[in-house]
């Protein structure tokens, strides 16, 4: 019951963000941030009417989508590829969404399996320069994405961005618009892009003013990260 109504809530707040900047709610998609929360969480979600979700964590995940495999779910990943680990993604999942380099993309194509169909990506972009954070610097992301939609067995979706926490909504909203730029620009060469993945619980109001299309919550779902096994 509190998944279902954390769902509600985080719906509503979608809601009343699309009203206050004058988008229709139904232009931005809700992915569901699943990470360290067991299937049983998940199943709960789903019964709440939620169908997409987030995994950070590729052998948790992979076991997590072979244990709801009876259940119509759409599965993303949102954490770091390493190479060993493509071939899981590549057949596994139906979104990347943490696409960095050229290469993983190369491996994750070779990898799809045909009756998988299109694996759907997007290109992480480190868009304030954090030096903690994984992504693609801005200027490199063409490139990137030309030679990404050129390859076979993948759908170039968009991009998505992680930004160090802000100090204020205002900051917040100042870095998802770049990210928003960045997004529009790399349409204007004629790249068909329809995903802009960014926002998360802390940010979610000022990343649907600057124009997300698709939000990813995970606590506000979910509650408190549940502790990694050391």
């Amino acid at each position: 019951m509190e998944i279902k109504n954390n769902l509600e809530s985080v719906r509503r707040r979608i809601a009343a963000s699309c009203s206050a900047c004058g988008r229709d709610p139904a232009q931005v998609g809700l992915l569901a941030v699943s990470k360290t929360f067991g299937p049983e969480a998940v199943a709960q979600a789903y019964a709440a009417g939620q169908l997409a979700f987030g995994e950070n964590y590729i052998q948790e995940a992979v076991e997590k989508i072979q244990a709801l495999a009876d259940l119509p779910l759409q599965w993303h990943c949102i954490g770091p590829v390493q190479s060993n680990k493509t071939r899981l993604v590549a057949e596994h999942f139906d979104w990347v969404q943490s696409v960095d380099r050229l290469k993983i993309a190369e491996r994750l194509s070779a990898q799809r399996p045909l009756a998988r169909g299109l694996l759907q990506v997007c290109i992480q972009i480190n868009i304030d320069g954090g030096p903690s954070k994984s992504g693609v610097p801005p200027q490199e992301a063409l490139a990137l994405a030309q030679a990404l939609a050129a390859l076979p067995g993948l759908r170039l979706r968009g991009i998505m961005t992680i930004p160090e926490p802000a100090e204020s909504e205002e900051a917040a909203l100042a870095v998802h618009r770049r990210a928003q730029a960045l997004f529009a620009h790399l349409r204007s060469t004629g790249l068909d892009l329809d995903t802009l993945s960014m926002g998360m619980s802390g940010d979610l109001e000022p990343a649907i003013q600057a124009g997300s299309t698709l939000v990813r919550v995970g606590s506000a779902i979910f509650g408190a990260r549940a502790p990694l096994s050391p």
